[in-house]
């Protein structure tokens, strides 16, 4: 399994549980010839055959997850 290195906001050391100062962290990683998007908090996006549209389900899963509501 390959890591392509992709990460999403809260870049640390990458490691299980590691949330980083501004949240979970997001990668991409290949298996074959599919590549799927990963989250420290457990979630797994579906196997796709292009890193853009894994990429896209990292964006998507951060933004819904774990985006901080705006309460006023």
């Amino acid at each position: 399994m390959l890591d392509s290195g992709d990460t999403g906001p809260g870049a640390d050391d990458g490691g299980p549980g590691d949330t980083g100062a501004d949240g979970p962290l997001t990668s991409t990683v290949e298996r074959g010839s599919f590549c799927l998007a990963r989250c420290t908090c457990g979630w797994s996006g579906p196997a796709r055959r292009a890193r853009g549209l894994a990429r896209d389900d990292a964006a998507a899963h951060t933004t819904t997850r774990h985006s901080v509501p705006d309460v006023l």
